[in-house]
């Protein structure tokens, strides 16, 4: 099949030339440097002592999607590490056994000091102090304690800012040889909560028929700017506008979502997916998506970072580290099942979506764990069918792609016969 030639937006140019220059301030020596993760990250709390943020899971999805990934995991696996472990980490580990170079070309430098805020994801501990051991640098621990019943506590808040107060800023004061300025701190938290209004309206653009965004291929990209090094910053608000004027120019001429050849001619399923992506065969998962017609209107991947669109988060300059601890509180992978179950089933219902397609990912036990059991409950909820596939995060060999598509076929096959019936629609207001 012949491809159209896509011109890269506005917005598109923007990002790569934000990341790649992260990149180049990470190696370039001039800077301390943190390695951090991506959920729940002190993005803001970092850049008031000039810290740049290296992130290793953006780090493993670069390598992924330049086909890297494999030989990293399998260098991993030589050294000892189990099949079953998480792929970002070992391609990680890979990566630091084979120069640790950066996606610039430049090696990565010894970070200054490993900072982790745990949010969900046991794994992340075990990383770091593989981490640890490995770099010999001061490490720092920021507790998140989980929402086991749905709903932070003010005991939770009280906690995790006690532990900012006399764990964590103490450690990047020392660090960086600066005094940390809380004034400093609200001014960056100002301009996340004026980034992350545009993000939401982004998230909220795929209500509309045809949606102008796909919200998983497309909204992992989108988040970019607010996941990595760049919430706080004029250029993540000036990102954002600049996104949220290209989707409005394309609701205003009703073009259907872009997909990797370009715009989608039309649209045939709305979808909402659980589940991060394959990243080695990004593009390939996607157009088996595109070609027939299915763009995903929300995904909770994109709220892995941090969740704005769910009780309306948005980081709160007068009150700088009680919101921070409410944002760390707040991430997906922090929240319960149920909690869980109640953003998929609401995304079903207020999107208009068709379904629910779960990708479960074979090394990673935060998202996997009860992604059957959620299933069950949000078709029980919305009467709208799921679906279920298997990839992996970064490992080419889990990565079928015959078997994907024809469970997706399947799928799409299942939802046609649902409308026939008019099953679907009966329940949507459930």
């Amino acid at each position: 099949m012949s491809r159209q030639e896509v011109v890269k937006s506005l917005s598109q140019v923007k990002q790569k030339e934000m990341i790649g220059r992260n990149y180049d301030l990470i190696t370039s020596g001039t800077a301390k440097v943190s390695s951090t993760f991506v959920p729940g990250n002190l993005n803001e709390l970092l850049m008031c002592f000039d810290i740049a943020n290296n992130l290793p899971e953006i780090n493993a999805i670069q390598n992924a999607m330049r086909k890297k990934s494999g030989e990293m995991i399998a260098e991993a696996e030589r050294s000892g590490h189990s099949e079953d472990v998480c792929t970002y980490v070992k391609a990680d580990i890979g990566m630091m056994a084979k120069g640790n170079i950066a996606p610039n070309g430049k090696p990565f430098p010894v970070p200054d000091v490993l900072l982790l805020s745990y949010t969900g994801c046991f794994t992340f501990m075990k990383w770091f102090e593989l981490l640890r051991e490995q770099y010999k640098c001061p490490t720092v621990m920021l507790h998140v304690p989980y929402a086991a019943d749905g709903q932070p506590t003010k005991n939770m808040r009280d906690y995790i800012v006690k532990q900012l107060k006399e764990d964590v800023i103490p450690v990047l004061e020392k660090v960086s040889g600066i005094k940390f300025d809380i004034d400093r701190l609200r001014e960056y938290l100002r301009k996340s909560a004026i980034a992350e209004n545009d993000l939401v309206w982004m998230l909220e653009s795929s209500k509309h028929k045809p949606s102008p965004v796909d919200c998983y291929f497309g909204g992992v990209y989108y988040m970019g700017p607010i996941f990595t090094a760049f919430r706080g910053t004029d250029e993540a608000i000036e990102y954002y506008k600049l996104l949220r004027d290209e989707i409005e120019e394309r609701i205003a001429k009703g073009l259907c979502a872009q997909s990797p050849d370009g715009d989608m001619p039309e649209e045939n399923y709305r979808l909402v997916v659980e589940g991060p992506p394959n990243w080695t065969s990004f593009r390939d998962f996607w157009r088996m998506f595109s070609e027939a017609g299915a763009v995903v209107v929300a995904s909770s991947y994109t709220k892995v970072g941090g969740v704005y669109d769910y009780d309306g988060f948005r980081h709160d300059p007068d009150h700088p580290l009680e919101t921070l601890a409410d944002y760390c509180l707040g991430v997906y992978t922090n929240r319960n099942l149920p909690t869980r179950v109640d953003m998929l089933a609401r995304n079903i219902v207020d999107y208009d979506a068709d379904g629910l397609l779960i990708n479960s990912i074979k090394s990673c036990n935060s998202f996997s764990a009860g992604q059957l059991v959620m299933m069950r409950e949000i078709e029980k909820i919305t009467g709208k069918p799921g679906a279920f596939i298997e990839t992996d995060l970064v490992d080419p060999r889990y990565f079928s792609a015959a078997n994907v598509k024809n469970r997706l076929e399947s799928y799409f096959q299942m939802i046609d016969q649902k409308r026939r019936a008019g099953g679907s629609a009966a329940a949507a207001g459930a």
